[in-house]
């Protein structure tokens, strides 16, 4: 099969798109399909095996690891050199409003995925009146499509709503060699200053207003014991550090590979604030990783966080009941390790292969039905 891909982020940006693209590349390498991708430019020349396409274009000012990437030429011109068997659109922004009609003219079947929730990022940006605008925009590029697939249930009755159609779901997968509680390390804890009989609570992503990281530190005054350590960066970061003076807090900036393994691997608990994520890639790293998650009761934390299994939900936005979920953990060691196992168990149902099959069956669909 012959397999063209069109992105508004890549390499070297980190973010939970980039990281399944990756994935997805290297799967049809290993199962012998050719590869196209369409990527902004800083993204590297080829990855295993698939060239990169590089379109210009400007960071989107609310969001810059998506980049604006209007209609430019050559695109109808390489899509024809390359005679795809199926394009697939994977979170489009701009660049997602001119495919469908190439495609179209080419008559090669177009799938899309939906991975970011723009409109409601909008309101954490104090534009919450583009909201209604974003969703209609994404709905008329989406629409377009023959096949539409979200990364949850909850993304897909939000997006059944707002009236997009033809949705099916596709999951996300994660490596649960990389991600594994064997790679916990004392010396990692007492490195971001972890203190005997303290607790230590982590949080992965971006710093972003949109992922309520706001709320952390409201939810970590009063708890005993207890410290976070925060992994990424963005354009909270600052104000965050501001907010977290004088509590046990230790930010460390993005991590990667092993690194990155470690610091999941030795915390005790993960939270997770963020209401907006349409799955949560992070979520499903931690539970590999052993760790039981707090997360907010809303978006792709339905579908991973189960209840009294492998973690608790908070109600979304209200830092005294994310306080409040943490610390029946914080007292409670058993549960929290019972909990981390159970997380590791469903982890391990969720493999990048199955995931990756999962899509190409999907591909195989929409090409027989476009003979």
């Amino acid at each position: 099969m012959r397999v063209a891909l069109v992105c508004e982020t890549f390499l070297p940006d980190v973010n939970g798109v980039t990281t399944t693209l990756c994935r997805l590349l290297e799967h049809l390498q290993r199962a012998g399909h050719e590869a196209l991708l369409f990527a902004p430019q800083g993204a590297p020349a080829e990855y295993a095996g698939t060239p990169v396409v590089p379109l210009g274009g400007l960071p989107l000012p609310l969001y810059p690891e998506v980049k604006l990437t209007p209609p430019q030429p050559g695109l109808t011109a390489q899509l024809r050199r390359f005679r795809p068997d199926v394009v697939h659109l994977v979170g489009p922004a701009v660049m997602g409003a001119i495919v469908p009609s190439i495609a179209r003219g080419l008559r090669v079947p177009l799938v899309a995925s939906y991975h970011t929730d723009f409109g409601a990022y909008s309101r954490h940006y104090g534009l919450g009146f583009l909201q209604s605008g974003v969703n209609a925009w994404l709905r008329w590029i989406h629409n377009r499509c023959q096949l539409n697939l979200c990364p949850s249930t909850y993304t897909l009755r939000s997006l059944r709503q707002f009236g997009f159609r033809r949705l099916r779901i596709w999951g996300r997968g994660v490596d649960t060699e990389r991600f594994h509680p064997r790679h916990r390390s004392d010396a990692w804890r007492e490195a971001v200053g972890w203190r005997p009989g303290e607790t230590l609570l982590l949080y992965v992503g971006r710093i972003a207003a949109e992922k309520r990281v706001d709320l952390l530190p409201d939810a970590l005054r009063g708890l005993p014991d207890a410290r976070l350590v925060l992994v990424g960066d963005g354009p909270y970061r600052a104000e965050l550090e501001r907010r977290c003076a004088g509590l046990p807090v230790h930010f460390t900036g993005y991590l990667k590979g092993q690194a990155l393994a470690t610091a999941y691997a030795s915390a005790d608990a993960f939270v997770f604030p963020s209401d907006t994520d349409t799955f949560g890639q992070v979520i499903q790293e931690a539970m590999a990783s052993g760790l039981p998650v707090v997360g907010a009761r809303s978006g792709g934390t339905l579908d991973l966080v189960h209840e009294g299994r492998n973690g608790r939900h908070f109600a979304p936005g209200v830092a005294s009941d994310l306080r409040a979920r943490l610390d029946e953990l914080l007292v409670d060691p058993v549960l929290r390790r019972a909990m981390g196992r159970a997380g590791r168990e469903l982890a391990e149902q969720r493999s990048w292969p199955r995931v990756m099959d999962e899509l190409l069956a999907y591909y195989e669909r929409v090409r027989r039905r476009a003979a």
